[in-house]
């Protein structure tokens, strides 16, 4: 449900209140002094009951640590989740139904978040994405959340997932009191992505191949393209065993690129992004990867982005690798799956033995409270 705005007279009147019942009970209750990922010095309520998330997506991460209920201490979220990866929010929904009650604040770096109901539920901790840690500076809401006894922590799966997931689930780990659980995860974790790094440095840059990654592709079927710079999704490709055609262009996160440009350089390789985005946008051509998804729904849409105008004449298209993947990979501690994928498209001999499908399989069965169902990647079927 969406939180109106209240009465002047009644935020202030709450604003007080909410404000010395949290500072009581931060006074009382047990902290503990942590360094969040923008580097902050943040002293933080250990195993917090309360928290609210800047971001709904963040209960990919959440569910690693709470598994026996993602949402027993979450109060409140952005409504991102609810409308962009809908799939995932029936699943969560169908187990744990008060995700169905959650007020959405919208965007905390935004005038629409209504800081004092964020105040008045008690809240202790509110988790926020270091790529909006200027705005959320700039705003001034760090310091309001500071002045009411709420802490303000900051994570990171999107800015710079290859380096930052580890410290973000070992740095929530010790928040939630979840510690084991957030080793036993990242130590899964950094063996899934080694078991691609352990073999992509000897490849010499000539075997190489470059690699377009379309970030959202067909999502609005009137605009192409957007890419990632040597970031992110991009980071994979190159980490993979392949030179990701954005890190060569231009510096920085994601870009908007011509057609021309594209087709130009022919990339041997192309690998878009997507998911379902059907409720958010009726129209959208994405091919909706995600829990509901089905082998012959993505068939079809990435069959249809390959006949876009000009591109059935790509080489990437013509030969079969033209691949496309979950989009909500790339904002979330599950990247690795991803990686592993790009390494079988990238190299497809020296990673025969890697399989992506059983290792997202293994992902839900070890640490998630859902159950394995969908599809989440796929590549273009050619004749002959």
């Amino acid at each position: 449900m969406k939180v109106g705005s209240l009465t002047a007279g009644l935020c202030s009147a709450a604003l007080a209140i909410a404000t010395c019942f949290a500072s009581a009970t931060f006074a009382n209750a047990e902290t503990i002094t942590v360094t969040d990922i923008a580097g902050r010095t943040v002293e933080v309520e250990k195993n917090p009951s309360k928290v609210v998330l800047g971001e709904g997506r963040m209960i990919y991460t959440i569910a690693l640590l709470d598994q026996d209920n993602p949402f027993k201490r979450v109060v409140g979220w952005k409504d991102d989740m609810v409308r962009f990866d809908p799939d995932a929010y029936r699943k969560y929904q169908a187990a744990f139904p008060q995700a169905a009650d959650l007020p959405s604040f919208g965007s905390p770096y935004s005038d629409e978040w209504n800081l004092e109901a964020v105040i008045s539920l008690g809240t202790e901790v509110v988790l926020m994405n270091l790529g909006n840690l200027l705005k959320a500076q700039e705003s001034g809401i760090i310091d309001k959340l500071a002045e009411a006894g709420v802490a303000t922590v900051f994570v990171d799966f999107r800015q710079d997932p290859t380096q930052n997931t580890v410290p973000s689930i070992q740095l929530l780990g010790r928040i939630f009191d979840e510690r084991d659980a957030a080793d036993a995860f990242t130590d899964y974790y950094q063996s899934q992505m080694k078991l691609i790094f352990s073999r992509v440095e000897a490849i010499p840059a000539e075997d190489r191949p470059i690699v377009f990654i379309e970030r959202a592709a067909g999502y609005n079927p009137a605009k192409c393209c957007s890419t990632f710079g040597a970031a992110n999704l991009g980071r994979l490709v190159d980490l993979a065993g392949g030179r990701n055609w954005g890190s060569l262009k231009f510096p920085g996160f994601a870009t908007n690129v011509s057609l021309e440009a594209i087709f130009s350089d022919d990339p041997e390789i192309i690998i878009g992004t997507g998911g379902n985005w059907s409720e958010a946008n009726p129209d959208t051509a994405a091919v909706l990867f995600g829990y509901e998804a089905t082998d012959e729904m993505v068939k079809e849409r990435l069959g249809a982005l390959a006949t876009r105008e000009g591109w059935s004449d790509l080489s990437a298209v013509k030969s079969g690798r033209f691949h496309s993947v979950y989009h909500q990979f790339y904002n979330s501690p599950y990247h690795f799956v991803a990686m592993q994928a790009f390494a079988k498209w990238i190299h497809p001999e020296l990673f025969e033995d890697v399989n992506p499908d059983a290792t997202i399989r293994e992902l839900h069965e070890k640490f998630l409270p859902i159950d394995y169902s969908g599809v989440f990647w796929g590549s273009l079927e050619v004749e002959g």
